[in-house]
């Protein structure tokens, strides 16, 4: 009778053993399962009781895994030789957690298990990474994994984020030098490629000028100059305000206590244009009244009267002064040689143009390879524009093409070539986002869009369009037509090349 209740008593606690401890796995020599309270619980005194229910078990847990737990946020559960698996999940899992995953299958190299849902969930052994099934989440959680550095530009400025570390660690990692293997000889060679379209670009308009069919030559000339005066002005908002801003906003730079100082540096350049205009303007007439007075209208004989006309010595003549009041801009034909288009704005245009060239040469250079290129076919592009714009100013000028206007001309297709030699110099060593780097680039972006605004809403736009003697004011509607159309053009075209620098 004793012996019948020892053989019971052991019946029902090897039966309570089967049916309250499940998922029963190994971590080195140890054996663990985990309870009906899902504990787990080591189990090495019941080796010997648990080896039967652990292989009996084991073909059922073929097609599944079991004893789901959490390791943090993480979600593990046991394979069917008793390993720790990680279920990779693209979403956090709402309300209970499943106990197990089912109906378990591959797809190429990779193991898949079904949630009570049905959906697919990736099933990852010890060092494994997910990969992507079905959702653009997956690729994420698998980068951050990997610990990659994913680099994008604003405005030719690196801006790199380190997958998987802390937002101070991914800023710190940002912020330093970006060592990589720059392509050279291909820096080398389309240095000189940006320094022939530079040259096209600018000495076109003079060429065209030149041709000996005005009627033709006229209306391109008027398509040239407004498609100018658009690129300019986009240049002015879409590329060198946009730049400067985000040079002001950059993270490494730290936040501003002044917001506004982007805007702030526009207007200084807008100011400093307005002041050297108007103060070279005034020389200009004064010293054009000084030497009118100094030089005596010399006596002349009337062959009729012969009456001697000394009381228009301390006169000037009207046409000539009306000629400096309008500042020598050419309005009508651009072919005028008795309307001479002002130096002084043209120079002003030209500083706003060189301050912004030798910049975008040294941020083409130290672009990375993946974006160097795309980077090179907008600057072309860019630079032809620009050098249409200013070269159409340029050959409005008095005199010949040589030697003045193509000294005009020649420093601006060079600047840009210098500032890639400039880049080329300081490749390694160069750091976009160091402090004093972003706030040199920001300074002389932001002004150099305060200059090109006074240019081309005020020396441009305004004065072909709406100031007294300008060239559309009172036009025939199929030039008023082409020049607006060309306007737009401009505006259009070199906004669109903002996308990508």
């Amino acid at each position: 009778m004793q012996m019948r209740g020892l053989i019971l008593a052991f019946i029902a606690i090897s039966g309570a053993q089967a049916q309250t401890y499940t998922g029963c796995h190994t971590h080195g020599d140890v054996e663990y399962c985990y309870g009906a309270d899902g504990t787990e619980t080591p189990m090495s005194t019941y080796a010997t009781a648990t080896s039967a229910p652990a292989t009996t078990t084991s073909s059922a847990q073929t097609s599944a895994v079991t004893g789901c737990h959490n390791h943090g946020e993480d979600v593990y559960c046991i394979d069917s030789d008793g390993h720790e698996v990680q279920v990779s999940l693209t979403a956090t899992p709402t309300g209970e957690m499943p106990a197990q995953y089912t109906d378990c299958h591959s797809h190429g190299g990779e193991k898949y298990c079904v949630d009570p849902d049905g959906n697919d969930v990736q099933i990852l052994e010890e060092g494994e990474s997910g990969h992507n099934h079905g959702n653009e989440e997956s690729t994420d959680s698998g980068s951050e994994s990997s610990g990659e550095v994913n680099c994008h530009f604003h405005a030719g400025v690196e801006h790199c984020v380190s997958a998987g570390e802390s937002e101070e660690e991914s800023l710190a990692a940002s912020c330093g030098i970006q060592t990589r293997d720059y392509d050279v000889p291909l820096r080398i060679g389309t240095l000189f490629v940006v320094l022939v379209t530079s040259s096209i670009g600018v000495f076109l308009p003079m060429v065209m000028m030149k041709l000996p069919f005005p009627a033709v030559s006229s209306v391109a000339f008027t398509v040239i100059k407004q498609f100018g005066t658009g690129v300019i002005i986009s240049t002015a908002f879409v590329h060198l305000y946009t730049h400067a801003n985000l040079m002001f906003t950059n993270e490494c730079l730290g936040e501003l206590e002044y917001e506004a100082t982007t805007s702030a540096v526009v207007m200084a350049g807008i100011f400093i244009s307005f002041l050297t205009e108007y103060i070279g303007h005034r020389v200009i007439m004064a010293r054009a009244a000084k030497d009118t007075t100094a030089v005596p209208i010399a006596a002349t004989q009337d062959s009729d009267s012969n009456i001697t006309t000394k009381d228009n010595t301390n006169q000037i003549d009207p046409t000539h002064a009306r000629t400096l009041a309008n500042l020598g801009h050419n309005h009508g034909s651009p072919f005028d040689p008795t309307k001479p288009n002002t130096k002084l704005s043209v120079l002003v245009m030209e500083a706003g143009v060189i301050f912004h060239s030798i910049l975008i040469g040294l941020t083409l250079v130290v672009a990375g390879d993946s974006f160097y290129r795309t980077l090179l076919v907008v600057i072309v592009f860019h630079q032809f524009f620009e050098g249409l714009a200013l070269g159409a100013r340029i050959s409005l000028l008095p005199g010949r093409i040589f030697p003045n206007k193509a000294l005009m001309a020649g420093v601006f297709a060079l600047i840009t070539p210098i500032g890639m030699a400039i880049g080329l110099g300081v490749l390694n060593s160069f750091n976009g986002n160091e402090r004093d780097t972003l706030i040199a680039l920001g300074t002389l972006d932001a002004l150099s869009a305060g200059i090109l605004v006074w240019v081309g809403l005020v020396d441009m736009w305004a004065r072909d369009w709406v100031i007294e003697g300008g060239e559309l004011l009172d036009a025939p509607l199929p030039q008023v037509a082409t020049g607006g159309i060309s306007l737009i053009a401009g505006m259009v075209l070199m906004g669109l090349l903002g996308k990508w620098a």
